[in-house]
């Protein structure tokens, strides 16, 4: 690089060795600039020149000469000039990548990796651009997506098969109490004795009703409800059952008596008052082809898989339990008849324990009211405590829209106080059966969830607030169910489908229910009904 100043200091020539290319030329003019300022520029260019030779060099060795204009250049060499680091506009390039890669569609056939590490082998043996790759691994994503959907909503659906057959450990339990019923005369003996049937009438006893099948979860609800009494020898448990388990639960309470505490065992088939006349909505719902069809079916037909989260699938499979149109589940709601000389009782579903004295419960003031029971639109938890009317009922159809307000609170079935004697006083009955046979009219479009949503319509205006730590549920929803709630509530409640005699029980809310099992007693062993 050579530097030519003419003689008379008006110019100045910077060209190459070779001398063929002028890089610069610069003409002066005397009264524009001063010696002294072109001394210094001289200066200040044989320093920097150099250097842009030097940078020109390096760049065009990583490929900057495919830059097409001074600005690509600049916005290269720019950033080392100035010594900043060019990692940020990666990453904004990448993000522009990213959101364009989002926009489009996975082309058809595209060839999956099936790991991280095989993405990464591939991008250096093919030669990835950032797109390819973007474009590859979104497509990695939504396929693992995809299966994780997919293994939820089976596990959900085993889940529902599990929470709807019969434990091999209970069915055992019930044939062999019904072959003793049949062989041994001890368990066919009269429940209660002769000389107690007038405290099956007698007002200034508590009555427990209990409707179940299930002859081990029955003998959990009586165990627990009279160790924790101050007062079992006013007890008296009710328990009506179906024809099959009669002979069997019958044996179950003869053999294992719980006194001072009174049991009385019936079926069904042993109340005069259920009678087809009597009961021709609920006739209806147990035989009409469409509805065993819905409870008993195939889940998955039908179902929009892609378009339903996995807590909605869920709740869909709940509300499709076999057990919504069984009588026993519906039972509660004749209640008066069945007991014409009680006053007051208090039912319990069978998944629930006692851990309290419950004796208090009869001396609540109803106000007048029917149903005394714990409001479920009060607490935070979504599953059971934060239920308002618009979770059991759809809205969209007209009859509910116009008879119902959605932000109604609701309450909980499972440990309710039932004043027959207010109760005999009003409709709620006809209403019941009304709201029945209007949903069986929409084809199931009113509501989807057995027995609750009908007793909310009828019940309304009939339900008297009790103190939620009578009744703590959710035990069967979660297992993030707090514990030491759970300790200090009169009653738990295992509604959901983790009961805890299934293998699905959460395992540190099973322990409430276990310590009332008699592990010890010769057909639970023989039946190897053991703790899980």
């Amino acid at each position: 690089m050579q530097l030519h100043v003419s003689p008379s200091m008006r110019s100045l020539t910077i060209s190459s060795n070779n001398g063929f290319i002028d890089l610069m030329k610069i003409k002066v003019a005397s009264r524009h600039i001063s010696y002294r300022t072109l001394f210094h520029t001289i200066l200040i260019l044989a320093f920097l020149l150099p250097f842009v030779f030097i940078l020109t060099a390096l760049v065009t060795l990583e490929g900057v000469n495919k830059c097409s204009s001074f600005d690509c250049l600049g916005r290269r060499l720019g950033p080392r000039l100035l010594g900043r680091d060019d990692s940020e506009r990666l990453v904004k390039d990448f993000y522009k990548i990213l959101n364009q890669v989002n926009t489009e569609e996975i082309p058809d056939g595209i060839k999956l990796p099936d790991s991280f590490n095989q993405l990464v082998s591939e991008m250096k043996n093919s030669q990835y651009d950032a797109k390819t790759f973007a474009l590859t691994l979104r497509a990695m994503m939504e396929k693992l997506e995809r299966e994780i959907r997919e293994s939820k909503f089976s596990e959900l659906m085993n889940k529902h098969f599990a929470a709807s057959s019969i434990p091999k450990g209970l069915y055992c339990l019930s044939l062999r109490l019904t072959d003793e019923y049949s062989s041994n005369a001890n368990a066919r003996r009269q429940l209660p004795s002769p000389e107690l049937l007038p405290v099956l009438s007698n007002n200034s006893y508590h009555h427990f009703v209990l409707s179940t099948d299930n002859i081990l979860a029955a003998s959990v609800v009586v165990t627990s409800a009279v160790q924790s009494s101050l007062k079992p020898e006013k007890i008296v448990f009710h328990i009506i059952t179906d024809k099959k388990t009669y002979a069997g639960m019958h044996a179950w309470f003869a053999l294992n008596p719980v006194s001072p505490a009174i049991v009385e065992v019936k079926g069904v088939h042993q109340f005069d008052w259920l009678t087809r006349e009597n009961v021709p909505v609920l006739d209806a719902v147990e035989n009409h082809h469409g509805i065993r069809n819905y409870y008993h079916g195939n889940h998955i037909a039908g179902a929009n898989l892609s378009d339903t989260t996995p807590r909605t699938f869920a709740s869909k499979l709940q509300a499709r339990s076999p057990k919504y149109i069984s009588l026993l589940n519906h039972l509660r709601i004749y209640l008066p008849e069945l007991f014409p000389n009680l006053d007051k009782v208090v039912f319990l579903d069978d998944d629930v324990v006692i851990q309290r004295d419950l004796s208090p419960l009869w001396d609540i003031d109803l106000r007048g009211k029917v149903n005394g029971a714990v409001e479920t639109c009060k607490g935070e938890d979504e599953w059971v405590m934060s239920k308002h009317f618009r979770n059991y009922f759809n809205f969209s159809h007209p009859l509910i829209a116009k008879h119902l307000n959605p932000d109604e609170c609701a309450w909980a079935y499972g440990m309710n106080v039932f004043d027959l004697h207010a109760w005999r006083k009003t409709n709620v009955r006809e209403t019941y059966h009304y709201w029945l046979k209007e949903n069986l009219k929409s084809n199931l479009t009113m509501w989807k969830l057995g027995t609750l949503p009908p007793a909310l319509i009828a019940f309304k205006g009939h339900v008297h607030p009790i103190d939620p730590s009578w009744h703590m549920l959710g035990l069967g929803y979660q297992s993030k169910t707090n514990v030491e709630n759970a300790k200090r509530a009169a009653v738990i409640h295992y509604n959901g489908q983790s009961k805890p005699w299934l293998q699905i029980g959460f395992e540190h809310l099973r322990p409430f229910w276990t310590k009332y099992v008699n592990y010890s007693n010769d057909f639970v062993r023989h039946c190897h009904i053991l703790e899980l």
